[in-house]
């Protein structure tokens, strides 16, 4: 066993701390055999104080979880630096610690702490995940990093990852001169679980070293699925021992109060006054299924959309960022949607929250609402039921919205599953709206997938027609090869009013071969990626609509900087006039045109980050260049950081050349792991407007929250500073009682 030359200081500093917890373990805290790893919970008698001091006598007498095995740069080999974890456990909280041992202390990458911020996962962590159904496939998982900053998300069916739940639970981390600890509490009331008083659960604990860009973890994962350790289930470990508290019906009650001061020069209101309360429940129907309702929900607290230019015919995708839709959200997602590593953007989604609550840029009175959720045996269950005002302003007249999502596991990492959405008057062609559909994905192997749905959606005002979506795709992604082939079939006809569509009338197939060989000696490269795709997609009538290929080569480096090259050619058809900018329109045709982008990317890690590329080609009867800045990060401190966005684009057509610009900024401080204040500025040419959005988040107890927002919005057209369209100052409190 690999022994770090600093264990026996830390060993002997822990013993001299008066015993405080007492742990009753039955058997070693972990066993490793011919049906894979088992770790052992003990319990303690006392609760831990959690300040990541690791100083309580049980991290002395109980012996340590260990032997980490890398997934990435090495698979299989045992990790460079000592991991030691223990999972406890009272009658209250499920526990987990680790003394992260590191020859280089100072070299530790420790520069973000604003909870659930995607840099979390680029710095020095210890993350676990909990699988309470012990179904290899679903679970929740944490994440603290050397900072203090808390990540977790839902995982649902080891592809959809949600990190916008936030269930109450607590971590602190420390110092030491070996390397870092962390400390970490859930409660039970955070999970659920089934009615069994010994627990079986299964359980991940992964560590990312990244100043050596090492990812490591307690059970072996394939270096393919390296970067998504913390949600495949599959290769979990089993956590025995947990004696679990019965539920009840675990009631929580969260009410909330808020104040506004409200300007809109459209509806020459100015500086109006206003104020509501309202608030969410949550109460536990059975050991496995919860149901949630919220009256008079408010979502002024949400940070805005992160805006895009659109030079295309077709709408834009925004994501949720509602907390009440986010919760659970893994379990409506249908036919693919929200999966880890994209999907195509041509698949339909049938249900779409932003649908409920939103018409446009218009927010929409929520009413009443309740959702169902849980799971029965083999079976998950989601059923959802909305009610909106009517709102004036944007002509909506009140609404009733309805999902029922049910899906069935088989085999040992398969489901299927059916939904059905109604919508009480359409938003688009006036009656009432339906749509159901019936999925499957199949996964064999380690990297096999194949997956389909077949759905129906139309207004009952709705002229008969192609009413139908249908999708096969075959998916192998190892590590050294990939393939995906696909087709798709969206009727002129399909109509969900409750989901999202991109395009109709479309009948798309879609193929691209991966080859990524990762050089045997190199200290500098990790990979290197080849990768082909060809996409046509017709019309029902045989039209070709679209017709793309690409090419990409990419150069992965050990410090996860990223160069790439990629070519593309387009053939796009116009069924009619496309107005593509103000004063320039596109003519009926077909067009053929192309492009090459390049590429580098700075790891997230670094306190400089971000990708630079540069595009240029022809592009419909004329050419553009484009140079974007994404996801750019300037530390200036650990607490202050700055996230600066570019995209600006040159285009010159024969109807007419013209420029858009979007520029943007995130300006965030972050004063302990529970409160930040962030600052969100966005100027976009095409749509003439300077917006900002300024945000206090302070979390002042677990799950209990209070938010500070402002908003304004400006026309750019006016002369000197731009005019006032409108602007909000919020304060909103919740907090959150449990039973």
């Amino acid at each position: 066993m690999f022994q770090h030359p600093r264990l026996a200081l830390g060993v002997l500093a822990a013993s001299a701390v008066l015993a405080s917890t007492p742990a009753r373990a039955q058997g070693p805290p972990l066993t490793r055999d011919a049906a894979g790893v088992t770790i052992r919970a003990a319990r303690i008698d006392a609760p831990l104080r959690i300040d990541g001091k690791l100083d309580e006598a049980v991290y002395a007498t109980l012996p340590s979880i260990n032997g980490f095995i890398q997934a990435d740069p090495n698979p299989g080999a045992p990790s460079t630096e000592r991991t030691d974890v223990w999972v406890l456990f009272d009658n209250d909280n499920v526990y987990v610690a680790a003394r992260c041992w590191d020859d280089h202390p100072e070299r530790i990458i420790a520069n973000e702490m604003r909870r659930d911020n995607g840099n979390i996962i680029q710095n020095d962590f210890l993350g676990f995940g909990l699988d309470t159904f012990f179904d290899h496939r679903n679970g929740t998982t944490f994440v603290v990093n050397a900072a203090g900053g808390k990540m977790d998300g839902q995982i649902t069916d080891e592809r959809i990852y949600n990190g916008d739940v936030n269930p109450v639970w607590d971590a602190k981390v420390g110092r030491f001169d070996g390397g870092w600890t962390m400390e970490a509490s859930v409660p039970f009331k955070s999970l659920r679980y089934r009615p069994d008083a010994e627990q079986v659960w299964g359980i991940l604990l992964r560590r990312d070293i990244r100043w050596k860009s090492e990812v490591t973890n307690i059970t072996p994962i394939p270096q393919a699925k390296a970067q998504n350790g913390l949600i495949t289930y599959s290769y979990e470990a089993k956590l025995v021992g947990i004696q679990a508290p019965q539920h009840g019906h675990g009631l929580e009650v969260k009410p909330f109060a808020l104040g506004s001061l409200t300007t809109d020069k459209a509806s020459h209101v100015d500086n109006a006054l206003d104020g509501s309360v309202g608030g969410d429940l949550k109460y536990g129907v059975t050991q496995n299924i919860t149901a949630d309702f919220t009256y008079n929900t408010d979502f002024a607290q949400v940070e805005a959309d992160d805006q895009q230019i659109n030079l295309t015919r077709f709408n834009l995708f925004f994501p949720e960022k509602r907390e009440f839709f986010l919760e659970n959200q893994g379990m409506f997602a249908f036919a693919g949607s929200g999966s880890v590593g994209g999907t195509n953007a041509d698949v339909p989604t049938v249900f779409y929250s932003r649908r409920i609550g939103l018409n446009g840029a218009v927010t929409v009175p929520i009413q009443v609402g309740g959702r169902l959720t849980g799971r029965m045996g083999l079976f998950s269950l989601g059923v959802l039921n909305i009610e909106t005002k009517a709102d004036t302003a944007s002509r909506t007249p009140a609404t009733n919205f309805t999902v029922v999502r049910a899906k069935r596991n088989v085999l040992r990492r398969s489901a299927i599953g059916a939904v059905y959405t109604d919508r009480s008057t359409g938003q688009f062609i006036a009656g009432r709206n339906t749509a159901y559909g019936l999925d499957a994905t199949f996964s064999f192997f380690d990297y096999l997938n194949l997956n389909g749905y077949w759905a129906h959606a139309a207004s009952s005002r709705q002229a008969d027609g192609d009413q139908e979506s249908y999708r096969g795709q075959l998916d192998y992604a190892a590590d050294r090869y990939g393939l995906q082939v696909e087709r798709l079939v969206v009727g002129r006809g399909f109509n969900p009013d409750l989901g999202f569509v991109r395009r109709t009338d479309i009948r798309e197939t879609f193929g691209q071969f991966r080859f990524s060989p990762r050089p045997a000696h190199s200290k500098r490269i990790r990979r290197y990626v080849w990768r082909t795709s060809v996409l046509q997609a017709e019309t029902g009538a045989g039209r070709v609509d679209t017709r793309t290929a690409d090419a990409e080569f990419d150069i992965e480096f050990h410090n996860s900087d990223r160069f790439a090259i990629q070519p593309s050619l387009t053939h796009e058809f116009l069924p009619q006039p496309f107005r593509i900018a103000s004063g320039v329109t596109l003519p009926v045709g077909a067009y053929d045109y192309a492009n090459l982008r390049v590429s580098y990317s700075l790891g997230q890690q670094k306190k400089r980050a971000g990708t630079i590329a540069l595009d240029r080609g022809t592009f419909y009867d004329g050419d553009r260049t484009v140079l974007t800045l994404s996801s750019g990060r300037v530390e200036v401190t650990p607490r202050f950081s700055l996230q600066p966005t570019f995209s600006l684009n040159w285009v010159n057509l024969k109807e007419g050349d013209f420029q858009s610009r979007l520029v943007g900024g995130r300006v965030t401080y972050t004063v302990t792991p529970l409160m930040f204040v962030s600052a969100l500025v966005q100027y976009n040419s095409s749509t003439t407007s300077l917006s900002s959005n300024v945000r206090l988040r302070w979390e002042y107890r677990p799950g209990s929250e209070i938010f500070v927002v402002y908003n304004d919005q400006r026309d750019t057209r006016a002369s000197g500073f731009p005019d006032l369209a409108n602007r909000a100052f919020i304060v909103k409190v919740n907090k959150l009682i449990r039973f």
